[in-house]
């Protein structure tokens, strides 16, 4: 009898980012950011299995057609660290089921590349401290090393210098995909060019930070409060690169929601509601409209083993 090679199942999460602040571009070509994050109920999916060579699939519930399959995915950059970290010759078949918009602001790659971390990791036996791990996140990429963690945390740096944020309670979204991505480059280009070209000096002079108004908002489990607490410094950028973005923004607001924010550079635009019956309510509202509405809720939990029946 031949046994099945072992599989490993992990799920990650996307995100929201509640507020987003971005700073001057440095001389690295970089940009200092204060985000607060919210893991959200939209999830990818990985099952890493033995093989002998390092290969990726991937489906899903969204438009795929983009997503590399070589070495420029994150997930197989992922596999590929770990085995490096733990000097062994190893390979992988990542299976990819995504549920999270491509391109879409969301950290839908992000969480795939925490998921091979934690799968491979899991598949080899390796040992990885999660100390070691989250290093390795950062390697890959800003918001890697909160999919990893999930929850909601604060982001300084780049985006990567991560601290828990204490949030009460269930926050419920309705967030709306868009066929057509935007390029993440494309808008902090956009932004550093509206930013060249204003009359006023509109970047911040200190470090950027993360308001206190979110922070209460997240601690007192309020959606109003964080309604009004919500901010995105690439919004403006986006909307600027697809202005139909701003119509949706204005559509979500007369059909209930408490304010919407273009999450990370988009397109996807997240509505926050009163609770899970107003988000319902939302969805269909916006369904109703033709747009392509999913209700989530967060904070939810980072990379995990999913244990299979």
């Amino acid at each position: 009898m031949i046994l099945p090679a072992p599989t490993v199942h992990v799920r990650a999460p996307g995100k929201i980012n509640l507020f987003f602040e971005v700073g001057a571009l440095g001389a690295d070509g970089y940009h200092d950011v204060a985000s607060a994050y919210q893991a959200v109920s939209a999830y990818e999916d990985v099952w890493a299995s033995a093989s002998d060579d390092l290969t990726i699939e991937v489906t899903g519930s969204v438009d795929v057609a983009g997503v590399p399959l070589d070495a420029r995915n994150l997930a197989v950059r992922a596999a590929q660290l770990v085995a490096d970290e733990a000097g062994i010759d190893a390979g992988v078949h990542l299976r990819i089921v995504k549920g999270v918009p491509v391109a879409g602001g969301m950290g839908g790659g992000s969480a795939d590349a925490a998921a091979a971390l934690v799968a491979c990791d899991a598949l080899w036996g390796t040992g990885i401290s999660p100390i070691r791990l989250r290093e390795l996140a950062a390697e890959l990429g800003a918001d890697v090393p909160f999919a990893l963690t999930g929850g909601t945390a604060i982001g300084l740096g780049r985006g990567d210098d991560l601290s828990p944020a204490l949030a009460r309670g269930r926050f419920d979204w309705v967030i709306v995909t868009s066929e057509d991505g935007l390029s993440t480059p494309a808008v902090f280009a956009a932004l550093d060019a509206h930013r060249d070209d204003a009359s006023l000096d509109i970047v911040p002079a200190r470090r950027p930070m993360v308001d206190d108004a979110v922070l209460h908002a997240l601690r007192a489990g309020d959606a109003h409060m964080l309604a009004a607490s919500l901010r995105n410094d690439l919004q403006q950028a986006a909307l600027a690169l697809r202005p139909d973005l701003a119509d949706l923004l204005e559509t979500g607001r007369a059909a209930g929601a408490l304010e919407g924010i273009v999450s990370g550079s988009g397109p996807t635009v997240a509505f926050l509601a009163a609770g899970p019956e107003a988000a319902i309510d939302l969805q269909i509202g916006l369904s109703a409209a033709g747009h392509v509405a999913h209700h989530v809720h967060g904070p939810v939990p980072g990379a995990r083993v999913i244990h299979d029946d």
